[in-house]
């Protein structure tokens, strides 16, 4: 196991998978199984971790993180992690709550009066944003924090005729985009995955005052240790960038997904989707949550406002939150989590309990406080299956759970 240069693992520790209820045997099949992901060509690389009772006991980098040049991958490796940037800011909403800015079902217009007059449209399914009608009820800070808001996905045909979402733009620009467009539906009436954590970063910066990236950088990455979490890389930080390919004709391909390079500053500082980071990163970030609140001697939340990250946040009028496959066993929280209500909707092993989320690009993770653990793993590869990898990731790590709690 690959245990070497970690620079910031300090704060958690190293420790056998045997001392904590691991089998090693077991974790060098996780190995062997994600070698062979590589090898067959699902992924360039990966990193991954396994964190049990605030000790490391298996991080790997494997892989290539650029087949063109053959750069091995890195441990550090930066990663695009799109949609695990959702809990980032959710937690960063959270820290403000318990400030008292605001209160959790105080309507946004209250901050951002442009969403005043927004309509809902009369199908959901159509682009057509004549065909209105007046939105009844008030969108409220903890819809956003739930996707129960009735906004919509950056990749759904309205908003992308309606050019709601470019990089190029700023997020005043899309935050106004988003308010001129009708809503798919009334706020709190049912749950559609959309734009909601780009909303909260404007939020953000009207409770704090600061700049949406300063907030995160002075009152989490700092906190955290997550000293390689960023909107883009520059200097020697682009070296570390893992190449992202999509499956081409049964090779990996390098693949652009925006029209803006991650190696320099975009105009949309995106609280959404915008954020790189490293497998190391987002243990830290885990380790805190799942000890609620507390990293490294420093309490970045407090323990009651914590335990909103792991409650289902979502009103009873929009449950279920989908139908098919783990969507018709899951909640959302508070803290920007999927939550595990129902582990047999799921076809990788979960606790009941468990919060996770993953990112479109290949990453993944995993909070589970009845097994007490933490899996990352991160790849770079869209559309992100990648030959399954993360869900063999999960089920090899279930298996080599020796003592269940």
């Amino acid at each position: 196991m690959c245990f070497g240069s970690m620079t910031n693992a300090q704060s958690l520790g190293f420790a056998s998978p045997e001392s904590v209820g691991l089998s090693s045997a077991g974790l060098e099949a996780v190995t062997e199984r994600l070698q062979q992901h590589v090898d067959d060509g699902d992924i360039s690389g990966v990193v991954a971790a396994v964190v049990r009772d605030g000790k490391i006991v298996y991080f790997e980098a494997l892989g290539l993180m650029d087949i063109e040049q053959v750069v091995p991958m890195r441990e550090d490796a930066l990663f695009r992690i799109y949609s695990m940037t959702r809990e980032v800011t959710s937690l960063a909403v959270l820290q403000l709550y318990e400030q008292g800015k605001f209160q959790l079902d105080d309507p946004i217009t209250k901050f951002l009066p442009q969403f005043e007059a927004q309509k809902v449209l009369l199908d959901a399914d159509s682009t057509d944003v004549t065909q209105t009608r007046l939105r009844n009820g008030e969108i409220t800070v903890a819809h956003l924090l739930t996707h129960t808001s009735g906004l919509g996905s950056r990749s759904s045909r309205l908003y992308r005729e309606q050019r709601v979402r470019d990089k190029n733009i700023t997020l005043d620009q899309m935050v106004d985009n988003a308010a001129r467009v009708p809503l798919f539906h009334d706020p709190g009436t049912a749950f559609r995955y959309g734009i909601h954590a780009t909303i909260l970063g404007k939020l953000v910066e009207v409770w704090s005052g600061q700049p949406f990236e300063e907030y995160l950088h002075e009152n989490v990455f700092l906190p955290l240790e997550m000293n390689s979490t960023m909107f883009w890389a520059e200097g020697e930080d682009t070296e570390r960038l893992a190449e992202l390919y999509r499956p081409t004709d049964g090779r990996l391909l390098p693949y652009r997904i925006e029209a803006v390079p991650w190696t320099m500053r975009p105009r949309l500082i995106e609280g959404g989707v915008g954020l790189l980071s490293t497998a190391m990163d987002f243990v830290n970030f885990s380790q805190m949550i799942l000890n609620m609140g507390e990293f490294n001697g420093r309490q970045v939340v407090q323990p009651e406002t914590a335990e909103l990250i792991y409650q289902n946040g979502v009103p009873a009028a929009a449950m279920p939150i989908g139908e098919n496959g783990y969507w018709r066993g899951s909640g959302w929280t508070l803290g920007g989590f999927n939550l595990v209500m129902d582990p047999e909707a799921y076809s990788w092993p979960v606790s009941e309990g468990t919060i996770w989320w993953d990112g479109s690009a290949g990453t993944r993770y995993f909070i589970d406080p009845q097994q007490n653990t933490i899996t990352v793993i991160m790849g770079q590869v869209s559309p992100s299956r990648g030959g399954g990898f993360r869900e063999n990731f999960t089920q090899l790590v279930d298996a080599a759970i020796v003592e269940r709690r």
